[in-house]
């Protein structure tokens, strides 16, 4: 079975996670550098007026160069907390918002010093509500191509200029569907919120 090298990111998207259910491997690239157009930092919501960004911000700043793995997150105002509240109006009506709330509220409320640490909390986090055998790993060193088809090379794959981009979208009822019609491959969240233990089921169709 083929392994899947794939970026770090904040509650991915819903495509993101499809992966997890494509292979038992997946390799998390630690070795890349730091990019600020990317969702290593933000993840993608629905608001009643339609998308809204969550980003988490670093130290240093957005344009700085270091390895991703060396980005430390700016806890000079709290952006947790506006992150919390914004889930709580978008999704306090959704049907699983309590189910999951507990949880969520505690991963955002951490003081993770790397913001690489946050992200692979999450993603581990995922994979246990999900139920999915996965094997993750880390990458040991920086590889640019991945020139064997052993390895499917996933690394920004999904970036915020093109993450709804030929989307293969899995189809369920959002908070503001009838306001703002379907919005295909936001962030997990909002699969989880809307969909609860369903979620690996759809994911399981999808792959089919």
């Amino acid at each position: 079975m083929n392994k899947i090298i794939v970026d770090n990111q904040y509650f991915a998207c819903v495509n993101y996670y499809l992966i997890l259910f494509q292979s038992k491997y997946i390799k998390i690239e630690q070795c890349d550098r730091w990019e600020k157009a990317s969702f290593r930092n933000r993840c993608v919501v629905a608001t009643a007026n339609g998308m809204v960004n969550l980003s988490v911000p670093v130290e240093n700043g957005r344009n700085q160069k270091t390895d991703f793995k060396e980005v430390k997150i700016d806890y000079s105002y709290n952006w947790q907390q506006q992150h919390w509240r914004t889930l709580v109006s978008a999704y306090n009506k959704s049907p699983f918002f309590e189910y999951y709330q507990q949880s969520v509220e505690k991963l955002l409320t951490q003081k993770h010093s790397f913001l690489f640490d946050l992200d692979l909390e999450i993603l581990n986090w995922v994979i246990k509500i999900l139920k999915v055998e996965v094997n993750i790993l880390l990458t040991e060193l920086y590889e640019k191509e991945y020139p064997t088809k052993e390895i499917i090379d996933c690394r920004n794959k999904w970036l915020p200029k093109n993450f709804q981009q030929k989307s293969n979208a899995i189809q369920y009822t959002q908070v503001f569907e009838k306001q703002t019609g379907f919005i295909p491959n936001l962030s997990i969240l909002d699969l989880l919120f809307n969909e609860g233990p369903n979620a690996a089921n759809l994911f399981s169709k999808q792959i089919g």
